[in-house]
């Protein structure tokens, strides 16, 4: 099931997206949240009358770095050997067709296409076997860096956490297996990432069974699981897409901070 959150006419509410033609989706609205036991109203409404909202609102972003070996190797760093996690605030949050706005303090900003898992319940020390049971679905992200700012100041607060640099979306899939998805970025319709979830070097399991030992996790929550290799520069004006198989395509445009 692919669930999106949303406004309409003022109203934020989550719906089910049903339809596979882009131009004929409908959303058939959600009573209450859908991370407990939920009903579909049966009331529906074209996603194109809608604005798609980040498909939720974490608590916490947790973020794993040099996750697949080849990015790592691009940037001149050492493949970790155990997780390698930072946090982005959740005002980096921005949904589909967001704008991403050119931070003043940088010159070098970076896309970094991500599956994205959301957590569906309340958890903590979880074991390998229950992980499954703790994931809500996956949604696309991207992990805009401000890359000559990592590099100047080493701790990672600035150049991944300013606001905008966490596209989400466009939707959650609750059904999917993430072990082998192709992954891919365009910018301008030109392809700079693709790559496999399956080229991950800590799987899904490995890095939410990692941090829930050090912290509770909570439903909303986002773990964004690594880049493949192909980083690279954003300009102001570029449109830059994620998609992600058996999830969607996630777009934002740059634009200079007003």
């Amino acid at each position: 099931m692919r669930i999106a959150r949303f406004s309409i006419d003022g109203n934020v509410a989550f719906g089910a997206i049903e339809g596979e033609k882009q131009d004929e989706l409908v959303l058939d609205i959600i009573k209450g949240i859908p991370f407990a036991d939920f009903e579909l109203s049966g009331t529906k409404v074209p996603v194109g009358k809608v604005r798609l909202l980040p498909p939720v609102l974490p608590n916490k972003v947790v973020a794993f770095g040099r996750n697949y070996a080849d990015h790592a190797k691009e940037l001149g760093n050492e493949v970790p050997e155990a997780p390698f996690a930072f946090f982005k605030p959740s005002t980096s949050v921005i949904g589909p067709g967001d704008e991403i706005r050119y931070p003043s303090f940088s010159e070098e900003v970076h896309h970094e296409a991500e599956l994205a898992v959301v957590i569906g319940r309340m958890c903590r020390e979880v074991p390998r076997e229950r992980v499954k049971d703790v994931i809500f679905g996956y949604t696309c992200a991207n992990d805009i860096t401000a890359r000559d700012v990592q590099r100047r100041e080493k701790q990672w607060a600035r150049a991944k956490g300013f606001d905008t640099s966490c596209p989400l979306g466009p939707w959650v899939e609750t059904d999917l297996d993430p072990a082998d998805l192709t992954i891919q970025l365009t910018v301008n319709g030109q392809q700079r990432q693709l790559g496999r979830t399956s080229e991950m070097i800590h799987s899904v399991e490995d890095l939410i069974v990692n941090i829930s030992e050090a912290m509770t996790l909570l439903p909303g929550d986002v773990i964004l699981t690594g880049t493949p290799a192909g980083v690279g520069p954003l300009n102001v004006g570029d449109e830059v897409a994620v998609t992600i198989e058996g999830i969607g395509t996630l777009t934002n445009k740059v634009v200079k901070r007003g």
